[in-house]
């Protein structure tokens, strides 16, 4: 069982109406985990109830929803999820080269909008499928969520400038070997490639220092946001399934204000909450 903080003391940053989480999961009963998998995230199942009361909490008001590494290739539980919160969410789903045209068109039916690659223990769909992924999604006219060891990036830097669906860098680059002038460079050289964005989710994921600050994370996420604002989306990573006990279990307002002070400014909020994510993964306008 874990204690998972839904409510409290409000984030001081004040998000702008029409905010989109772009990192998270959520689960329904009835949907077991899948082998290959890290099984679900400990007691109470974190459920669409409980995310919009997290919502509520932070001004947050749209959301995507990321398949979970304890489902796998089987879609069914992201599906149910859709299904509950309705035209506020958009999904991301695990699909490989195989999978079928018509089901790419029952996805998206459903409020898909992309597909991640997750090539790190229990992910379920790595970096081996990564262009047959990347040509079903710019084919579907979906996004592609890429989420690797990001210390590789100056070696993986040639395969993911050839990518042709939009893509987001996930988690800050997850760069667990330390950030480098060099890691930087190869983000920024992306970047310009124009079908690129750079999410700030999990920082507490790849730091190599500690919150409540994460220097190390807050170099790159900094340098980044500066040079092309316009490329940032953000999301919460709620239910912080690495978190086992509730005293590891983040306060998500304060992470918030942490993160919010990553932007520039408040253009770059509103860029980064709003209309990149918006644009990216398919929402109507707010209002």
């Amino acid at each position: 069982m874990i204690d998972r903080k839904l409510t409290g003391e409000p984030p001081k940053t004040i998000l702008p109406k029409g905010t989109i989480d772009t990192q998270m999961h959520m689960y329904v009963p009835g949907f077991p985990s899948v082998e290959g998998g890290p099984g679900l995230p400990p007691a109470p199942l974190p459920t669409p109830d409980m995310y919009r009361t997290a919502m509520e909490w932070l001004g947050v008001d749209r959301v995507v929803i990321t398949q979970g590494n304890a489902h796998q290739k089987d879609n069914a539980c992201l599906l149910a999820c859709l299904a509950e919160m309705g035209e506020l969410a958009r999904g991301v789903a695990a699909i490989d080269g195989q999978t079928s045209e018509a089901e790419v068109e029952r996805l998206d039916a459903a409020g898909i909008v992309g597909a991640r690659i997750m090539d790190l223990p229990g992910g379920a769909v790595g970096l081996s499928e990564l262009e047959a992924v990347d040509g079903i999604c710019a084919n579907a006219g979906w996004m592609t969520a890429v989420q690797f060891d990001g210390t590789a990036l100056p070696e993986l830097e040639s395969r993911l400038a050839a990518l042709q669906s939009r893509w987001v860098l996930d988690h800050h680059g997850k760069i667990f070997g330390g950030v480098t002038d060099e890691h930087i460079a190869v983000i920024k050289r992306l970047i310009d490639k124009g079908n690129v964005w750079f999410k700030f989710a999990g920082c507490y994921e790849a730091t190599l220092t500690s919150g409540p600050d994460y220097p190390d994370i807050a170099k790159v996420a900094r340098e980044i946001a500066a040079y092309a604002p316009e490329r940032i989306v953000w999301g919460t990573n709620w239910p912080h399934n690495l978190a086992k006990k509730t005293e590891d279990y983040p306060d998500d307002a304060a992470l918030l204000d942490t993160v919010m002070g990553w932007l520039p400014d408040e253009k770059a909020m509103q860029l980064a909450l709003v209309y990149n994510p918006q644009s990216l993964y398919g929402f109507p306008d707010w209002g």
